[in-house]
């Protein structure tokens, strides 16, 4: 499979959060991204990371160097597909190049893309498209001795699914046979297959979750579940807790922007909380779905994303927020390995050998 990459006009670091973690760790080659105002540069020089991807003005640009898939890669408010990727998916289409959708809209709502899909004899993947027949909640649990962790957020956005590949994959270095459990639209496309919580009806977003956790536990002793939203985020909230109580974590990982001040999408009229008030937030929450008897679930870790801040201010970013929680805390992508092995560390000296 080699997929391309459609963000025309918003290949940047505020709008790509798709392809920018596709970028990052997918199994399988991005032969290029297409947004025509950015033609000519290396992914990296746009976003970060994908040095040696090149983006390409047009779809036709993208089959000339292979691509047989095209994948969103960004979201937009509301979750419509937007009005300047319509002509490109549909030569995609008319071409028989598979499309990946991370968005709300269907694709093939469009007659006009459902037209060019059907001349093309062209699939459509909707990474968002749920399962038909979800159950309600709280009537299974994980195999015994798997554990769940889950990462939670002081807001949307913070980074909790890189929290929950790198934890994964310093996990995995260590000999533990680990899942990751994706419950969003990039970590769907990364890992082959989840289940986009946000997309599910409100009552069933717990048992999707316990469904995912239950089958994961089935293949591993660690099951690293991806959080979305935050509890405290207006908007979100109700996703953030119904997965909390579908995985039913044993342990959790704080996930924190530390340029953040203010809640995504409320400016300076929501101001984000303490570091320690969030991990009594979620321990309290969490605790709602733990049966009598049974160890709270606790935080142990808190993984920082400093990526706007320079070195000396990241590191006392770091500094501070284990001082405050005292909990092991590391940036997993500006520390790489180290921070994410402390990290590790962390989870397993939490549970009993």
């Amino acid at each position: 499979m080699k997929v391309a990459i459609l963000a025309e006009g918003q290949f940047a670091p505020a709008t790509a959060k798709t392809a920018i973690g596709v970028l990052r760790y997918a199994p399988f080659e991005i032969v290029a991204v297409v947004d025509s105002t950015s033609a000519g540069r290396d992914a990296a020089d746009c976003v970060g990371v994908g040095r040696g991807v090149p983006v390409v003005a047009a779809v036709e640009d993208a089959l000339a160097r292979g691509a047989t898939a095209l994948l969103i890669g960004t979201a937009a408010a509301g979750g419509r597909i937007p009005d300047a990727y319509r002509p490109a998916l549909a030569i995609a289409l008319e071409r028989g190049m598979a499309v990946w959708n991370g968005l709300h809209e269907r694709v093939l709502a469009d007659p006009k893309l459902a037209a060019a899909a059907k001349r093309g004899g062209a699939r459509v993947r909707e990474l968002r498209e749920p399962p038909a027949d979800l159950p309600i909640g709280g009537h299974r649990s994980p195999r015994a001795g798997a554990r769940v962790v889950l990462t939670v957020g002081s807001d949307a956005a913070v980074g909790k699914m890189t929290a929950s590949l790198e934890i994964a994959a310093a996990l995995r270095r260590a000999g533990e046979r680990t899942e990751f459990v994706a419950t969003g639209q990039t970590g769907i496309a990364i890992a082959g297959g989840g289940i986009a919580v946000d997309a599910v009806v409100a009552d069933f977003i717990a048992g999707a979750a316990e469904i995912m956790v239950c089958d994961a536990a089935e293949r591993a002793d660690w099951v690293i579940v991806e959080g979305q939203g935050s509890l405290t985020h207006p908007g979100f909230s109700g996703v953030t807790l119904g997965l909390l109580h579908g995985s039913a974590p044993e342990l959790m990982v704080l996930c924190h922007d530390a340029s953040r001040r203010s809640v995504k999408g409320y400016d300076e009229g929501l101001p984000l909380r303490s570091l320690r008030e969030y991990v009594r937030i979620y321990e309290d929450a969490a605790t709602w779905r733990r049966p009598p008897g049974h160890p709270p679930s606790r935080v142990v870790a808190v993984a920082l994303n400093t990526a706007t801040l320079g070195e000396e201010l990241a590191r006392t970013a770091i500094r501070a927020a284990a001082t405050e929680t005292g909990l092991a805390a590391a940036d997993l992508l500006r520390e790489g390995a180290a921070g994410a092995d402390r990290i590790v560390r962390a989870l397993r000296e939490a549970v009993p050998a």
